[in-house]
């Protein structure tokens, strides 16, 4: 029981990622963005989240898989991996 609600559970996060990874490619955003600033792009295609912080906590995990790169300055920006080029 408790693995099956792990599994899902990461399976949202999936989606979560996935959601706004496809948002910002599709609005053609390539340069370190903030949650808030992600947040708004996400409302403006109709993408639901409720706050910067859920992007936040999304964009932070997946950095541990090195899919983000978390730019440590005042306030935190989000790459994704394969525009670090």
């Amino acid at each position: 029981m408790m693995c099956e609600a792990m599994c899902m559970r990461m399976r949202i996060r999936r989606g979560e990622f996935e959601r706004i990874r496809s948002v910002l490619e599709d609005a053609d955003q390539d340069e370190p963005l903030t949650a808030r600033e992600i947040l708004r792009v996400l409302e403006e295609n109709d993408e639901e989240f409720d706050s910067a912080h859920q992007v936040a906590t999304v964009l932070g995990r997946r950095a541990q898989t090195g899919d983000v790169e978390v730019i440590r300055d005042q306030p935190y920006r989000y790459r994704f991996a394969d525009q670090n080029n």
